[in-house]
């Protein structure tokens, strides 16, 4: 490694380790968006090799995100029912390489992102 890779490395690891909550929360969803769609392409040029490590990163990602959840809120028995529904449909995903699956999950994980990213919003303006 290099000066610079050591570097860019200490600012990443910087960078996470001084996110709230809120914002590690919406990088996670970023970062399913990011698979979700690079899947898609990887798909599309037959490498279903890299597709299937795709698509089971995500699930890693949907599982960890479950597992955070705090069960003593409502939301949270909702939030899981879905988590399990996109694990779900990435088995789904995998099992007949079926990228419409992946076009119907993108908007789903972008709008809770969307929504945690408002909540995130209120939450900072409220100083909470």
């Amino acid at each position: 490694m290099n000066q610079y890779s050591i570097e860019l490395q200490a600012y990443k690891e910087q960078a996470i380790n001084t996110m709230t909550s809120g914002e590690m929360l919406i990088l996670l969803y970023e970062e399913t968006i990011k698979r979700l769609k690079k899947a898609e392409i990887l798909a599309y040029n037959s490498d279903y090799v890299n597709f299937e490590k795709e698509i089971k990163r995500t699930q890693e990602v949907i599982t960890y995100l479950n597992s955070t959840l705090d069960r003593k809120y409502h939301i949270s028995a909702e939030l899981s029912r879905m988590y399990n529904f996109f694990n779900y449909q990435m088995a789904r995903i995998i099992a007949g390489r079926n990228v419409e699956l992946i076009k119907e999950l993108i908007p789903l994980v972008e709008e809770l992102k969307d929504a945690y990213k408002q909540a995130d919003i209120l939450s900072k303006r409220q100083g909470v």
